[in-house]
Order: structure tokens, then sequence, then C-alpha cells
């Protein structure tokens, strides 16, 4: 079994004007190998999501994203990916996986989620006031830490091969502290995956997969442009330099 995150293309693409330059993210223009892209893509996900029919009582909808890339043989081919995790925490060999890993410092992050479980357990069976209060200052200060050391584990690489963490690129764009989960939408992802396999970036786009959102913001199957306040600062410092690295990779 092949388990390559990369897809090749099963429709005949070689007629289509491939893009020169990637598409704006944040903007409405889906190119159109990028629209096949995401079709086919629909189609595994289709397949793959019978697998997650158990893992909750209510599935719910969630970005997906898929980026059109140029491999080194010039041929093209597409990776595409999930915002945030599976339904049951499901994996898939073909879906580009999270920046994080999970692993680093001997699974600190999850030892971290415990503890803040067991305090808030003693909070819960606590009846001294001034107890619950020291608790719930401490329970504080726990969640405050272990989100900054989270965010200083996700580096990312923009495509002058430099490297910054979420806490350095929130900061330098003056919009202070990362958000809850950002850089596990799928675009930062998929161009992370790209610029490290030496994969030229050539149409991106982003839709919804399942019910509807709670606001009705999101329907199923529809694009949607990459969300400003978690994803804006991690994509233009990713793609700062892609001016250079288009005129570097055009014929």
């Amino acid at each position: 079994m092949d388990n390559s995150p990369i897809f090749n293309f099963k429709t005949d693409v070689t007629k289509i004007d491939m893009p020169r330059k990637l598409n704006n993210p944040f903007g409405a223009y889906i190119p159109e190998v990028s629209r096949i892209a995401a079709a086919e893509f629909q189609t595994f996900i289709r397949s793959e999501s019978e697998k997650w029919k158990d893992a909750t009582p209510v599935q719910k909808g969630k970005m997906f994203g898929v980026l059109v890339v140029q491999k080194l043989d010039d041929t093209y081919g597409y990776i595409g990916t999930n915002s945030g995790k599976l339904p049951g925490n499901a994996t898939c060999d073909k879906f580009i996986p999270s920046l994080f890993d999970a692993s680093i410092d001997d699974f600190f992050f999850d030892k971290g989620m415990t503890e803040l479980t067991e305090i808030c357990n003693q909070v819960n069976t606590s009846t001294n006031p001034i107890e619950i209060g020291l608790l719930k200052e401490k329970r504080k200060q726990k969640s405050i830490g272990l989100q900054k050391r989270l965010f200083e584990n996700y580096n990312f690489i923009n495509l002058s091969n430099k490297k910054k963490n979420l806490l350095d690129i929130f900061m330098q764009a003056s919009n202070g502290i990362p958000p809850s989960a950002a850089g596990e939408c799928a675009a930062p992802k998929l161009l992370q995956y790209a610029i490290i396999h030496q994969l030229k970036p050539i149409a991106l786009s982003e839709f919804w997969w399942g019910n509807p959102s709670k606001n009705k913001e999101r329907a199923h199957k529809v694009f949607y442009p990459a969300c400003k306040n978690k994803c804006r600062p991690i994509l233009e410092y990713m793609l700062q330099d892609s001016e250079l690295f288009n005129r570097a990779n055009t014929p």
C-alpha cells in the first residue's frame, strides 16, 4: 500500500494552464486545478470518513485543505489534510500531520493536560473556599505556562528556509499571543510539508466537509478563504519570499 501523502491526479490535467504563482490563501479565487484536486480529495475523504462514524455520537463538520504541488520530476500532484483533529483522534497516513510532535520532552503536553485535569478534580471536590481559590490560580498559571510551551514548539519554515515559532511570528506581526489552536489549520500544515520536501506550491484551497457549523457560516463542500485571526500571521511569514520563489522556479 502506498503510504506517501502525495496524491497523483486521476484526472488528466496536462491541458490545464497551471498557475505561475500561488493563489492568495485569503482570496476568493480558486484555480481550476485546485478545484479538481479538491474534488478528488473529497472522494478520498468520503471513503476514509467511514472509519470515523463510531468515533463520536454526532459528527461535526470541519475544514479540510488541498495543495497542488509540482514535484522534483516536474510532474504535478496534491497533498491534503484536515484542520484540527479528526473525530475520535483518528489518524490517516495520507493526511499531512500536525506540526507538533506530541512525543517532545517525554510527552510534556499530555502530562500537563493530565495535571490540569487533576487540579480541576481537586477544585470540584474541595469545600474550602481558600483552597479552591488557590487551586484555581494554580490551574490558571499552569494553563498559561503549558500553552506558552506548546506555542514555542510549533516551528514554521518560510520559503527561504528560515524558522520561527508561533510566539515569535505573532509578536513580530503585532498580534500578541497566538489564539488557541493556531498552527493547526490546514493551510500552514500543507505549506510546511511542501517546503520541507521541496515541492513547489501551485494552488491552495480550503473547504468545509460535513454538517454545517453551528452559526451556519460553513456549508458542506463550499470553499472558504484561510482564517485571518489564526492563519494570516503564519502564512504571511511562510510566504514572505513568494516572489523570489516563483521567479526561481519559473522556466
